[in-house]
């Protein structure tokens, strides 16, 4: 079997591969292939192991009839267009589970930052504009017993709402398309509707998947509905929020602050006016840059190119309908 990893990944999941047998073409360079470059290559492999944002759509399944299989180094799979890979019996895999808490740790420090508007003044710091003591000054809010506000309690959501709850007793919020009973049992969550996670939240954080549906569901509409000293956090996708309304509601006072890891679009440019503001941390798509969640996540995605291999399902497939 032949795969074709367009970035370099870790060696533990390298490994796996190689130790298997399994013919392998990984892109030598940092460069980001074109797409006519990708779709020629995984036209002449058998199995694309996916690392970064490209479009999978129903061009490329078209393009690429010989594929017999798709292993992300991901655990969101929105670029990929799954009913072309159905209607193809294409299994898609993705790394679930071993990225949870890298990715809510990224959300957690998001929250302080912006809460104690951190990077704004070591930006102070670095400009030279450390002034004698004001009273007045540098001054953040305190989260102790506030209410977080969960958009998408999943496994990564559960992971930064169980640190807000016990670092800081926040009250626990959240909206999801069905209950999580666990998160209600063990951090006395309680599920909300919508409009009720807006007006409710002094934190916001996404972790849900995206869809189309959502797109840019955080726009100026839904950050009016907020508290004036809420905090968004975007760990996510960046789709799900509109930049620009992001931007108007952080300078006209509509909210406290914002932190994102993911931004819209991706990556930001360095002019970008959010990164000027004292009130909005970035980070640039950090989530599961750990040593630990990065090597879980090759062997995750080894481990889903060994199934095909030996002719067995996926072990993180996120369409297990094309093995009925």
């Amino acid at each position: 079997m032949n795969v074709f990893i367009n970035k370099d990944i870790p060696e533990a999941g390298i490994s796996l591969l190689r130790k298997k047998g399994i013919n392998l073409t990984i892109n030598p360079t940092e460069n980001v292939l074109s797409r006519n470059e990708f779709i020629k290559i995984c036209q002449e492999n058998d199995v694309l192991l996916n690392v970064g944002a490209n479009n999978l759509d129903e061009d490329f399944f078209q393009q690429c009839p010989n594929l017999k299989g798709i292993a992300l180094f991901s655990v969101g799979f929105d670029a990929v267009k799954i009913t072309s890979a159905n209607s193809r019996k294409i299994p898609v895999g993705n790394t679930p589970d071993v990225l949870n808490r890298a990715t809510s740790d990224i959300a957690f420090l998001l929250m302080q930052n912006v809460a104690r508007k951190a990077f704004f003044n070591h930006k102070k710091i670095i400009n030279g504009d450390w002034n004698t003591f004001n009273a007045l000054e540098n001054l953040g809010q305190e989260l102790y017993g506030k209410t977080l506000g969960i958009f998408g309690l999943g496994r990564i959501g559960f992971e930064m709402a169980r640190k807000c709850k016990v670092a800081f007793e926040m009250n626990i919020i959240y909206h999801n398309r069905s209950h999580n009973e666990n998160a209600e049992k063990e951090l006395n969550a309680q599920y909300v509707d919508f409009e009720t996670l807006l007006s409710e939240s002094d934190v916001l954080s996404i972790h849900s998947n995206y869809t189309t549906e959502n797109n840019e569901l955080f726009n100026k509409d839904t950050f009016a509905k907020m508290k004036r000293n809420a905090i968004f956090i975007n760990t996510a996708r960046g789709k799900f929020h509109n930049e620009n309304d992001l931007f108007q509601a952080l300078t006209n006072d509509i909210i406290w602050g914002a932190g994102l890891d993911v931004t819209n679009p991706e990556p930001m440019k360095q002019d970008n006016p959010l990164l000027s503001l004292p009130n909005c941390c970035v980070l640039p798509h950090i989530g599961s840059a750990t040593f630990e969640a990065r090597n879980a996540m090759a062997v995750c995605a080894a481990q889903n190119v060994i199934a095909l291999f030996e002719d067995k399902k996926m072990p993180f497939c996120v369409n297990e309908e094309v093995y009925f």
